[in-house]
């Protein structure tokens, strides 16, 4: 094996020209397979990161409230005690909080917009503090018992309004009843893409004052854990002790609970029912950007995959019509035909292997400096990105999946001119070459 692999060694070193453009093309196809891995980790961090701060813990308890059968409001009644429950069975919870949720308008002088009202206790919302990126004013305005708003730039832009200014909340509450309050605008934060266009974040006791609500109501306990993967447990664990300690629970359905409204109305029920979700049946509308990008980048690497097995197997077949004399002379010596085959695919091995390395260290490189340079991104692919700079995230998963899937399609494209070389006869190959 050790002459194998030197004679392919040699044969690739004397044919350099060849070498290096089919060595380039496999650098250049592992280099993207990892930017566009990264990028793809990039934006699933980011969802993760991102979402389960604004919009929604690893695990939520929430729920809905009906007065009448055919009417139900997204709010927990009994809230001390569903906290305290909730709290004593996942007690290696990271973080639980509460917030309250509500939707309306949100009227300036000189326009109206409209979005989901998330109440919340600012000091103590390690998540959101942790990933809000605060352009004027200050988060500490929004602590529980304010009356302040958070707006993202362009719903401040397109209100007219900075911090200090105050503005209207007006939203439907019961029985057809509206209700409106006078809040001032605490802070303007930076867009966050999807996750900004229709979110703005008021005082907890902003929404109890719109929704005339008591002090023991809520709208959502987020459970937040140190691994999210455990999310399905914890959720599992929470039907199961809270159906114990005599709570009523909706059927378990994977879905956003403002897509539950029409299905609860539709519902014979009266009273407090609640709904434990996790992060990924709350995202789920949000994770399709995550879908198409991954579909679309896989698409792209399966067409520069085949692209490049195709000109491995081109070069092979050149490089055997080339060889026919030495391979003659090989089977003359006495080479059997698995020897010759091993042969070849060792130099696509070499040449594959070495490549991948090379691409991979190119592509980890690339990423971890345009991290550096913090790449502003148009505002079309903030949408999708969920952040207003470029973010790359290179697992070593991705950097092994690369130096190993690469080198094997390859491999696999030199097996069949490898193993016609392999059959050649010397005699044939010898007239041949002659």
């Amino acid at each position: 094996m050790g002459r194998l692999l030197l004679i392919a060694a040699r044969n690739l070193l004397q044919n350099r020209r060849r070498t290096a453009l089919l060595s380039a093309a496999i650098v250049a196809v592992t280099m993207l397979l990892v930017l566009l891995g990264s990028l793809g980790n990039g934006i699933q961090a980011t969802l993760l990161q991102a979402g389960t701060a604004m919009i929604t813990g690893h695990v939520n308890v929430g729920g809905f409230f009906k007065i009448t059968s055919g009417m139900g409001s997204p709010v927990l009644v009994d809230a001390e005690r569903t906290i305290a429950d909730v709290k004593e069975l996942v007690p290696d919870a990271a973080r639980i909080v509460q917030r309250r949720r509500g939707f309306g308008k949100v009227v300036s002088e000189s326009d109206t917009i409209q979005c989901a009202l998330t109440g919340i206790d600012a000091t103590n919302d390690e998540a959101l503090r942790g990933i809000l990126r605060i352009q004027e004013g200050s988060l500490d305005n929004l602590g529980a018992d304010g009356n302040s708003i958070l707006l993202f730039q362009k719903q401040a832009e397109r209100l007219n309004v900075s911090v200090g200014d105050d503005v209207t909340l007006s939203s439907q509450i019961v029985r057809g009843q509206s209700n409106a309050i006078q809040v001032r605008v605490g802070a303007i934060a930076k867009d966050m893409g999807l996750l900004s266009i229709m979110s703005s974040y008021v005082s907890l006791n902003v929404i109890r004052d719109l929704y005339q609500l008591d002090s023991d109501t809520t709208g959502v306990i987020l459970v937040y854990l140190d691994d999210p993967e455990q999310s399905g447990d914890v959720k599992a664990r929470l039907r199961e002790g809270l159906l114990a300690r005599n709570h009523r629970l909706m059927e378990d359905e994977p879905d956003a609970f403002y897509h539950k409204f029409q299905q609860v109305a539709g519902e014979d029920w009266t009273g407090m029912k609640l709904d434990i979700t996790t992060w990924e049946d709350e995202l789920a509308n949000i994770q399709w950007t995550m879908k198409t990008f991954d579909t679309i980048s896989s698409l792209l690497i399966g067409v520069l995959l085949v692209i490049v097995i195709i000109g491995v197997m081109n070069t092979m077949w050149i490089t055997v019509r080339d060889r026919t004399r030495e391979i003659g002379t090989l089977r003359a010596i006495g080479m059997g035909r698995f020897r010759v085959l091993v042969m070849f695919l060792l130099e696509t091995v070499i040449l594959s292997v070495l490549s991948a390395v090379v691409g991979v260290l190119l592509g980890a490189g690339i990423a971890w400096i345009l991290n550096l340079l913090q790449i502003p991104v148009s505002q079309g692919f903030q949408i999708f990105l969920m952040s207003d700079t470029l973010r790359l995230v290179v697992s070593p998963g991705s950097l092994v999946l690369a130096m190993v899937v690469v080198p094997l399609l390859t491999t696999f494209g030199a097996f069949f001119p490898a193993s016609r070389a392999a059959r050649l006869r010397p005699v044939t190959a010898m007239q041949h070459a002659g």
